[in-house]
């Protein structure tokens, strides 16, 4: 047998510690319950452990607060592992360095201000400061989407090659495909053109491509090496974002985005 062979992708190697393959468990039931997995017999599926041993230990992470139980409902994420995620996001540099400058985005626009990042091909959101106009809409911190669908997401690419943009168009066309009552994209040939026309601007503008009824202004954040590592943006519902409002909150947004890019020790070319 192979050391490859000799593994389990929950376990571990199969020398390991019992106390290591426990953990591992754990962490891979939490990582369920976050991926929208909610009841024991999914849970036990994906994992490939008796149910038995699953309801035991989703008993012990319900007791410990990292998993909350619904009764006929299934397991949520519990209330530590939310305040975990939120200091792990909290103390990470970027969001600690960007965030007076996204809260004062909000005052200024009384729009919602969204910071996301690209993890791998999936756009992840770091942070969101709500607007003062009690409007809702459908992200949340810690919430992926594909990049190439939102606002804040194309602020993004805007800082990427335009060699990565047709990939990530392509996962964004997939991911609305499975459902009929999301927004379609452009076709490529209009989606690039505009990616362009926004490229030479400087910022990106979303007509309700992610969220019917909700338009964004997005551009990109850069680091010390000049490459894009985050995106920011301003949303709002349409009646409050007219096309022409948005063209002028472009350079707002833009200029939010190089202050927190300053802050990464990002300078502009001369």
């Amino acid at each position: 047998m192979t050391p490859a062979e000799d593994k389990n992708p929950i376990d571990g190697p199969k020398n390991a510690p019992a106390g290591t393959q426990t953990l591992s468990r754990g962490l891979a039931i939490l990582e369920c319950v976050a991926d929208g997995i909610s009841d024991v017999k999914g849970i036990s599926a994906a994992i490939g452990k008796p149910r038995s041993t699953v309801h035991r230990m989703l008993g012990n992470l319900v007791a410990e607060g990292y998993l909350h139980h619904v009764p006929y409902g299934g397991y949520l994420i519990g209330p530590k592992l939310i305040r975990l995620g939120m200091v792990g996001l909290e103390q990470r540099p970027l969001v600690a360095l960007a965030k007076p400058h996204l809260e004062a985005l909000a005052r200024k626009t009384n729009d919602t201000v969204h910071l996301a990042e690209l993890d791998g091909a999936t756009l992840f959101y770091l942070a969101k400061i709500p607007g003062r106009r009690g409007l809702e809409m459908r992200s949340r911190i810690g919430k992926r989407m594909p990049a190439a669908s939102t606002g804040v997401g194309k602020g993004l690419m805007l800082g990427l090659p335009k060699s990565t943009w047709k990939g990530l168009y392509e996962q964004a066309c997939a991911f609305s495909a499975q459902s009929e009552e999301r927004p379609q994209l452009a076709p490529w040939s209009e989606f690039e053109q505009g990616m362009a026309a926004h490229a030479a601007e400087g910022f990106s503008l979303d007509f309700e491509e992610n969220e019917l009824g909700i338009r964004c202004v997005g551009a990109p954040v850069f680091d010390v090496r000049g490459e894009a590592v985050a995106g920011v943006s301003i949303a709002s519902a349409v009646p409050y974002m007219p096309e022409e409002r948005m063209r002028s909150l472009g350079p707002v947004v833009r200029a939010t985005a190089d202050a927190i890019s300053a802050e990464l020790g990002w300078k502009p070319k001369e």
